[in-house]
């Protein structure tokens, strides 16, 4: 999604604006801007394509000032180009980077015509700053010409403006759309998550929504939704600079890769006490609320969803729990019916998705009583707004094709089936064995990630596919999806998961000597069902790459290639056969060319619909 990098201050502050886009990256854009105000002017820059191209820009014909915003788009209304790009001015007066959509642009385009402004974009944020700027004409000053406009603003959105009638002062705001303001020294930084501004400080205010602040260097008002003067605590983040780094790394996926094994050990760190989860893991209320509920929903997008569907056989076979799961931008617009003590759990990595939001305030209205958010930011809108919560603990995850934020959601997932099992039919007995084989799981992803160099060799083979078909029964069906949704996701290659057992109702006609199938084959009660699957892929002259339980014999066949997987216990054999698959992803993806940490027309955060 879109990035915003804001910043007031005694120096110049374009070197920060452009370290600040540069680390904002990873979220997904089609082109870059900078703006400053110096000695009552608006100097802009603006590129089509990557940051670099926008630094190229300014090393030729250079711009500061102490106070400036930017901003990475990535294109909803209007086609990717400079002209597109942000930031917006109007009149030399005013200047606007946005985040979001406003819903009813076309009625303040039509409005703003008749007033006599031109606009020179296609993008739905124009109308923003000349509506500010036709607010400057009868308020009192920045601040207030920015309240009178976001009062007619119908939609999601983060905004930073400057203008020259107030040169000095950076307004913010937000509502659906992330924004904090980083808190320095005789300075303030805005941007759309901290990891942009860790080079300057680690001291964030986390705005609200409808939440507007007004930024000087000598320091900041916020307003709340009824336009009263609030204090927002001043949080420190854990993260550092050099965490948001390649390192050695060629690529930041391959990096978050090889970062499991201690993401799940940093996921299980203090929540067990004598090999025992302990349910405040959750919430200081969670034992309560846990005794109280009969079923679950998971509502999550994309990845998120694929962990839901794996949580649903983990808890309906291990506690014998209803769930049920759900695409949260379907729950929404479908008249759900929820049960009655139903806990809702939602799954994010970034807890800003703007349709898992909507999901759960929809379940709110439908008068859900329990909530709990899976996410991997702790200051998130999805975690503030939740009862109950558990932090994934993955670390940030800059890569779009999400790797690491997965594997922890599934082990987390993993720890609320224990802790709301209990109250089912969880025996004593298969916890510890599952407790067990969590602590083991970081071990077991070492030894998978020691296949690297034969599943690179097996990558070659994809350089001139089109199309791939992967296939697993049970938990691991959808484990297949999502290494089908890796696979198109960073090398463009058309790819499709099916359970198994469903391969004579359609899909076995498509098999043939250039469609690839791979299969996922732990050894489990679903294994010779998925053998005869295989075998009807093999004899119509399929090509069959197979990931398979190190214990199992395997017949010669020229139409079967086999990688071994180190033998795992079938409850946590989901998160450690999603491990190949990554990894094969990644290697097909750089055979390819493509850019693997920033795939075309991806966004890292979906932040509006």
């Amino acid at each position: 999604m879109c990035g915003i990098v804001g910043g007031v201050a005694q120096r110049n502050v374009v070197p920060i604006l452009m370290e600040g886009l540069k680390r904002l990256e990873y979220r997904g854009y089609d082109s870059a801007g900078v703006a400053v105000i110096n000695n009552q002017t608006i100097y802009r820059k603006r590129e089509l394509g990557k940051v670099k191209g926008l630094e190229q820009l300014l090393q030729a014909d250079p711009i500061s000032g102490n106070i400036g915003i930017a901003h990475t788009r990535w294109a909803t209304h209007g086609k990717p180009s400079t002209a597109n790009a942000h930031p917006h001015i109007c009149r030399n007066k005013v200047a606007v980077v946005h985040n979001g959509i406003i819903e009813n642009h076309e009625h303040l385009r039509s409005s703003l015509l008749e007033n006599g402004f031109e606009f020179t974009s296609e993008t739905d944020t124009e109308v923003i700053v000349h509506e500010i700027c036709h607010a400057l004409e009868s308020a009192d000053g920045l601040l207030n010409a920015v309240k009178l406009t976001i009062a007619k603003l119908e939609g999601a959105y983060a905004l930073g403006i400057m203008s020259t009638a107030d040169p000095n002062t950076l307004v913010a705001c937000r509502k659906g759309s992330p924004l904090v303001i980083g808190v320095g020294i005789g300075e303030y930084f805005i941007a759309s998550d901290v990891a942009a501004l860790l080079p300057v400080t680690q001291r964030f205010i986390f705005l609200e929504d409808d939440d507007i602040a007004a930024i000087t260097i000598d320091g900041l008002v916020i307003y709340d939704a009824n336009d009263k003067v609030v204090k927002r605590p001043i949080k420190v983040s854990q993260l550092t600079a050099d965490a948001v780094g390649k390192g050695d790394y060629r690529h930041y996926m391959l990096k978050e890769i090889y970062e499991q094994p201690l993401a799940i050990s940093q996921t299980l760190e203090g929540r067990f006490i004598h090999d025992r989860l302990q349910e405040s893991s959750f919430g200081y209320n969670a034992a309560s609320v846990f005794d109280n509920i009969k079923s679950i929903q998971i509502l999550a997008c994309g990845t998120s969803y694929h962990a839901g569907l794996v949580a649903r056989y983990w808890f309906e076979k291990l506690a014998r729990v209803p769930c049920n799961v759900e695409v949260a931008s379907e729950f929404r617009y479908r008249s759900p019916v929820l049960a009655a003590d139903t806990l809702i759990v939602t799954i994010s990595q970034s807890g800003e998705t703007a349709d898992t939001l909507a999901a759960l305030q929809e379940a709110k209205k439908l008068g859900a009583k329990y909530s709990l958010a899976i996410c991997n930011v702790p200051e998130s809108s999805l975690v503030r707004e939740s009862d109950l919560v558990i932090m994934t603990r993955a670390g940030p995850e800059i890569g779009v094709a999400s790797t690491k934020a997965f594997t922890t959601q599934l082990a987390t997932l993993m720890l609320l089936v224990i802790a709301v099992g209990r109250r089912f039919q969880l025996t004593e007995v298969l916890e510890q064995k599952i407790t067990s084989e969590l602590f083991g799981l970081p071990g077991k992803i070492e030894s998978v990630l020691q296949l690297d160099d034969q599943i690179k060799t097996l990558a070659e083979q994809f350089a001139e596919k089109q199309h791939a078909l992967f296939l697993g029964r049970g938990t691991h069906y959808p484990i297949a999806m999502e290494g089908a949704l890796k696979l198109k996701e960073i090398s463009y290659i058309h790819a499709e998961a099916y359970p198994a057992g469903e391969l004579k109702h359609g899909p076995l006609a498509l098999i043939d000597a250039d469609m690839p199938v791979i299969t996922v084959a732990p050894n489990n009660n679903l294994l010779e069902k998925l053998k005869s699957n295989m075998q009807e892929v093999s004899a119509r002259g399929g090509q069959l790459i197979v990931f398979m339980d190190e214990t199992l014999a395997s017949a010669h066949d020229d139409n079967v290639q086999i990688v071994k997987v180190p033998q795992v216990a079938n409850e946590i054999s989901p998160i450690v056969y999603t491990i190949p698959l990554q990894l094969l992803s990644y290697h097909v993806a750089v055979l390819k060319g493509t850019d693997v940490d920033q795939p075309r027309n991806l966004a890292k955060s979906v932040t509006v619909e």
